[in-house]
């Protein structure tokens, strides 16, 4: 099976004397509330999806993956994995050599082990990672609302963050190795999405895999801008289509907890990554992956692992371009296998599809399949309504 991030998976979750220990101690620790970005990002570290990193990341890294997008150790990584302190702390009661409790709400999730304390340089930051510090793009307006110092730090993890929803689909990495090997799958292709799935993805999908043994349809549920298509909607489109139009001992689907940064490219690199942490060895990029906007070209987020050696990144890329509905063939198809006009290919942006729903209006069967249409009309008209 293909090898973690960095050759280890990574386990930050302590049990028995060393946890009681901790949960004790952390009553006379300096304190952070997290954010629901930092829950998912603690949850994730904890099980090793974002393996080789063992706590969020102290300067020495996130100095080396904003200028050359690889870990202080030369690893290729193309995030910053930071935790912030909140507006109005005082920064003095943090510092190097400390442990800081971490909580969600009144829960506590972990014991940060500070080793790096740093006042970062938001906008060169932004302009780095995003490319952008238009306050208009939603990772701006994230990095504009948390304080100004970050901490670095191994973390030690006493309790699992608590989801109040796709229990049934929660994999960890070690769940989905063990499951895929179960199976059988040499080579399991990981497809990435916080939208429903329309016939351009289920085309991709379905191209994937018909060269690998089997398909991790991989969801991400954590926090998204709010005129996104909620997570529980979403999925309910997925198990329709599931059902009905995809293979179904050669699919598995498991939610991916992470919130979206919308940094294109180098959150391409993540979530390519992580997916090789959950035992993946093909990850699907498509068009403006992880996009938002028109802060990246169209095939940015391809173009980006252009910049390091294959066996570095470890996973296989499989690049589609821009799929629609070909009249002329009568089938899906993209410009490498269509040789259709423009006026032969349906494509639909999401404003329209949008209106159509907000009209109770089903998109076109080129679209989307009726069961997903009618899904999101539904949820359309409860938004509404409400």
């Amino acid at each position: 099976m293909i090898a973690p991030h960095g050759g280890r998976l990574i386990d930050r979750m302590v049990s028995g004397a060393e946890r009681d220990t901790l949960v004790e101690a952390a009553a006379g620790m300096p304190r952070i509330n997290l954010n629901a970005r930092e829950v998912a990002d603690v949850d994730m570290i904890a099980v090793g999806v974002m393996s080789p990193l063992e706590g969020f990341m102290n300067k020495a890294d996130y100095d080396a993956v904003l200028g050359q997008k690889r870990l202080a150790g030369g690893l290729p990584w193309g995030i910053p994995i930071v935790l912030a302190t909140k507006d109005g702390d005082d920064a003095s009661q943090y510092g190097e050599g400390k442990d800081i409790a971490l909580y969600d709400g009144d829960r506590l999730l972990a014991v940060l082990h500070c080793d790096s304390m740093w006042k970062a340089d938001k906008t060169a930051e932004a302009k780095a990672v995003l490319m952008t510090d238009e306050d208009a793009h939603p990772g701006v307006q994230y990095l504009n609302n948390i304080g100004d110092h970050y901490l670095g730090g191994r973390l030690s993890v006493v309790n699992r963050a608590e989801y109040d929803k796709f229990d049934n689909y929660r994999l960890d990495p070690v769940d989905t190795r063990t499951l895929f090997a179960q199976k059988g799958w040499k080579s399991v292709v990981a497809f990435q999405t916080r939208n429903p799935i329309h016939r351009a993805h289920e085309f991709l999908t379905k191209v994937a895999l018909e060269i690998t043994d089997g398909l991790l349809i991989h969801p991400l549920v954590g926090e998204t801008k709010s005129d996104d298509i909620p997570a529980q909607t979403r999925m309910d489109c997925y198990e329709a289509l599931m059902a009905k139009y995809y293979p179904l001992d050669r699919v598995v689907m498991s939610v991916y907890p992470q919130a979206m940064r919308y940094a294109g490219p180098r959150e391409a690199m993540l979530h390519a990554l992580c997916r090789k942490n959950y035992g993946c060895t093909h990850f699907i990029v498509g068009r403006d992956h992880a996009g938002v906007g028109t802060y990246y070209g169209t095939y940015d987020a391809q173009k980006i692992f252009e910049e390091f050696d294959a066996s570095e990144i470890g996973i296989t890329l499989l690049n589609f371009e821009h799929a629609f509905w070909c009249k002329k063939m009568g089938t899906m198809a993209t410009a490498k296998t269509s040789n259709s006009d423009k006026e032969d290919r349906v494509f639909l942006s999401g404003t329209a599809v949008r209106a159509m729903l907000a009209e109770g209006t089903r998109p076109p069967i080129e679209f989307t399949r009726p069961e997903v249409a009618d899904i999101l009309i539904d949820s359309m008209k409860t938004k509404v309504e409400a």
